[in-house]
C-alpha cells in the first residue's frame, strides 16, 4: 500500500466538534454546502456539485475510474474518521486523524492508504498527495458552529 499524507492543518474548533462533525456524514454534507467560495479551488467545483454523501457513505466522480465510494468503517472519538473504498478499482482508505492542541483548537491530517504498484506511484503519487493536501485544507476552512 503506499501512504500520501498531507501536512496538518490547524482547525479552529475542539477536536471532540470537528469529530462530531465529521464522523456523521450527513454533517458533512451541511459542511460542504457551507463552505466558503475562496475555500474551494476553481478546478474542482464541478466534482464538488458531484459528491453525493448517505448516512454512512460519501461518493464523488474520480476521472477515468468513474465514481469511488467511500464508506465509514472505523470512528475512535475524538482522533480517528476512517473510510474503506467500496468496489474501487484497488483497495483504498482515507483516514482523518484529528490531534487535539488546546481546549479550542486541534489539529487535522487526512491520509490516504492505497495498492497501487509501484511502477504506477510515480505517475499519480503526485495527484494523490494534491488530493489528500486539498481535502485537509477543506477540513481546516469549515465553519464547525
Amino acid at each position: 500500500m503506499a501512504e500520501f499524507k498531507s501536512t496538518p492543518v490547524g482547525v479552529n474548533a475542539p477536536a471532540e466538534v470537528v469529530f462530531n462533525k465529521l464522523s456523521d456524514l450527513n454533517g458533512l454534507k451541511t459542511l460542504i454546502s457551507n463552505l466558503p467560495a475562496s475555500a474551494i479551488p476553481e478546478d474542482k467545483k464541478e466534482a464538488l456539485d458531484g459528491i453525493r454523501i448517505t448516512d454512512d457513505t460519501i461518493s464523488f466522480p474520480a476521472g477515468p475510474v468513474g465514481e469511488v465510494t467511500l464508506q465509514v468503517t472505523e470512528k475512535v472519538s475524538p482522533t480517528l474518521v476512517k473510510l474503506e473504498g467500496i468496489n474501487t478499482p484497488v483497495a483504498m482508505s482515507l483516514a482523518l486523524r484529528i490531534a487535539l492542541i488546546s481546549s479550542d483548537t486541534c489539529e487535522a491530517q487526512v491520509v490516504i492508504d492505497i495498492a497501487i504498484p509501484a511502477m504506477l506511484k510515480p505517475m499519480i503519487g503526485g495527484t494523490l498527495q494534491k488530493m489528500a493536501d486539498q481535502f485537509a485544507q477543506v477540513i481546516g476552512s469549515l465553519k464547525y458552529n
